[in-house]
């Protein structure tokens, strides 16, 4: 009997359907960019229940002919390539012809269709089960309705997120459209009312859709052609920053991609002007020839794979760092708007002294069909190049131009490359957001003093552990639990802590070492023990519980703060509005992705909220519990480190013992910082050393 099994289309179309359709977003994301193929100018799309109800798509791009209907819905079937050789040179978003049949496999799916001078058709699938096609009313272009995705694979359906961050997902990608095709208008709506709307008026107008018109201030319009590789559209200037990577967009050949390359490239350029856990903004697109980059990578076609990511990260970072630091060459790059008044004024005072040093200077153009040549010849021609990347000699080569680009070796252009390293500067200069607590010294030090018998634990460990629908598992036959491996760490650490403590009343005191490190002795044991850290860590666990455990007493505020936000980080504030309102906070929603703050808590009336909710929204993924100790964690940990006993004081004996017993005989202590607060040694470790045994 055969064992191989030749699959019918019902379940291969499925199978499929897993890589290319796993959630709402990706079937918006798949028809929108058929829209985009088929001509549209005008895109409508329609979310009910984060769409797993409904997803309608309509637009007035070509349409689609009553003799290809049925075509459309086979797998494979494709108007925008017709043979292998196309695929090197791929300028559609959607190419390979899964998308509807993949979609058409988990759904119930209807095509209504009209070309310009014929009849109006209409096509359903139940399933991927083909009815007739109908005569039906409709305008020049397409109208797809996606009904009940997932109906006919209820395991997949069980582990779609909720509604709301389903829709979540679908606005982001909505959003990201808007940006790459600002020449587009587009409307969208979630359950019957209008969340975005753009009317194609370009990438500026698209931008201030998006974001708003106070983020056009604060950027860079930018426009450079280096080696054949065009890369445009708006960075953020050196003092603008938000707290996740959900405000970075990347547009390669009309496409929006997630590269590594690109986005190790911005971050470096960037690196020296950000703050920890700070990241830079920006909208980019960037062109290249169709020849150096393959989009065929991933069923999703979310990443590309390029010929050589060292040439990509040599422009890239070149052009944007050169920006950043206001050198001569931001001169070619830089596009000069009004309508960009930016909030410092860096770069101006270094590009007029560049005028002076390179007046000469002239931006480059790009041939429109001379991409391609020009890369072939940056990396094969024989010809030596004077001013490429990295490079600060403004002498024009001494070589010939092909196209208005300089051509050079391979070799010598990973040479040029492997010397655009980042620079750093002593002017650049990082904001520092204040919080004060209302802790002192004198307060700890009472604190501490009244209680000579607590015990302290290590810092809690915070479950990372994902939610999953119980139906789903449910319907799996799932009996094991998921969470084993989880519970069994937690069990693990629970061990090895236990294992760490001692009986303090067994200790004998040693004597202490340079006013620093305090010693103990227990059998053939001997503890030393940093005395800064152990009251470090006392103490910022006191401040913890304190914080924890407070009386909540709310200060109104004389004008409520607005926190603007982009669909992912209001959909996160959402959710966890009842923990922020717990905090002493007192916030609702004001409009579309923003929020009202009206209220502070009382002990933290001199909060800087800027400061602090981009501490909260810097875990957007939301896999991290939000509660103010953990929030306030390095502030308080300042706090601790302050008012602790240093290193060099001289305690008393009654200090020392006081101090010992308080660490309740916990020896695997780390301080706040991560320090380790005690280091042990065994009476073998000291006679190995001192070779008194072997």
């Amino acid at each position: 009997m055969s064992k191989i099994n030749i699959l019918p289309a019902q379940v291969y179309n499925r199978i499929a359907a897993g890589e290319v359709v796993d959630r709402p977003y990706s079937v918006v994301k798949e028809l929108v960019e058929n829209s985009i193929d088929a001509g549209a100018t005008e895109i409508e799309i329609y979310v009910e229940n984060g769409g797993k109800q409904l997803i309608r798509v309509v637009d007035n791009g070509s349409g689609i002919a009553r003799d290809d209907l049925q075509a459309a819905f086979l797998p494979h079937a494709t108007s925008k390539i017709s043979k292998a050789d196309d695929l090197e040179h791929i300028l559609t978003l959607g190419f390979r012809g899964e998308a509807v049949a993949s979609i058409a496999a988990v759904s119930k799916m209807t095509i209504t269709s009209k070309v310009s001078g014929e009849n109006c058709y209409r096509l359903s699938s139940d399933g991927g089960k083909l009815g007739e096609i109908t005569e039906a009313a409709g305008e020049n272009g397409t109208d797809v309705r996606v009904e009940m995705l997932f109906f006919n694979t209820p395991v997949r359906l069980g582990f779609l997120k909720s509604d709301k961050s389903e829709e979540t997902d679908i606005t982001n990608f909505v959003s990201r459209f808007i940006l790459n095709r600002p020449n587009i208008s587009f409307r969208y709506f979630v359950n019957g009312k209008q969340v975005l709307q753009s009317f194609g008026g370009g990438e500026e107008e698209a931008l201030v859709g998006v974001y708003g018109a106070s983020t056009l201030k604060e950027c860079y319009k930018i426009d450079a052609e280096k080696h054949g590789i065009r890369i445009r559209g708006y960075i953020g200037n050196q003092n603008f920053s938000k707290p996740n990577k959900t405000y970075q967009s990347v547009f390669l050949n009309g496409r929006h991609i997630v590269n590594t390359t690109i986005s190790a490239a911005i971050s470096n350029a960037y690196m020296s002007y950000l703050m920890k856990r700070q990241y830079p903004f920006y909208v980019l697109y960037i062109d290249v020839p169709t020849e150096i980059v393959d989009v065929n990578v991933h069923p999703n076609k979310a990443d590309v794979r390029f010929a050589d990511n060292q040439i990509i990260y040599g422009c890239i970072y070149s052009v944007i760092s050169s920006v950043l630091d206001g050198n001569s060459k931001a001169l070619e790059y830089l596009v000069p708007e009004k309508s960009l008044s930016r909030s410092e004024s860096t770069s101006s005072s270094n590009i007029e002294e560049a005028k002076k040093i390179d007046s000469s200077s002239e931006k480059t153009k790009l041939s429109e069909n001379g991409g391609a040549k020009n890369f072939s010849a940056f990396r094969n021609s024989p010809s030596p190049i004077s001013g490429g990347i990295g490079s600060k000699s403004s002498d024009p080569p001494k070589n010939d131009r092909a196209k208005g680009f300089a051509s050079f070796t391979y070799e010598e252009a990973k040479r040029e490359i492997e010397t655009a390293a980042p620079r750093f500067t002593e002017e650049r200069l990082a904001q520092k957001a204040k919080i004060e607590l209302p802790f002192d010294e004198k307060n700890i030090k009472k604190a501490n003093e009244t209680d000579k018998t607590e015990a302290y634990s290590d810092l809690p460990f915070e479950e990372n552990i994902l939610e999953v629908n119980d139906s789903a598992l449910d319907r799996l036959g799932a009996k094991k639990d998921v969470f084993e491996e989880n519970k069994r760490f937690l069990a693990d650490l629970d061990t090895k802590a236990k294992q760490s403590k001692i009986d303090v009343t067994t200790c004998v005191y040693a004597g202490k070492l340079f006013n620093t490190y305090l010693l103990y002795e227990k059998g053939d044991t001997a503890y030393i023990i940093d005395q800064h850290a152990a009251h470090e860590r006392l103490i910022f666990d006191r401040l913890k519980e304190q914080m924890k455990n407070r009386k909540v007493l709310q200060q109104p505020m004389l004008l409520p703060y607005m926190l603007d936000l982009n669909a992912s980080e209001s959909a996160f504030i959402r959710e966890n509005l009842e923990n922020i309102r717990e905090m002493g906070f007192e916030i609702d929603e004001f409009g579309n992705n923003s929020f009202k703050i009206s209220a502070v808590p009382l002990d933290l009336q001199n909060i800087d909220l800027a400061s602090f909710f981009n501490d909260i929204l810097g875990d957007v993924s939301g896999y991290r519990a939000i509660k103010l100790e953990n929030i306030l964690k390095d502030k308080l940990a300042t706090a601790a480190c302050k008012a602790a006993v240093k290193g060099g004081m001289d305690l008393t004996r009654e200090e020392i013992d006081k101090l010992f017993a308080l660490m309740d005989g916990n020896m695997g202590l780390k301080c706040p910082h991560g320090r380790p607060v005690v280091v042990k040694m065994t009476k073998t470790e000291l006679e190995k050393m001192f070779k008194r045994i072997v």
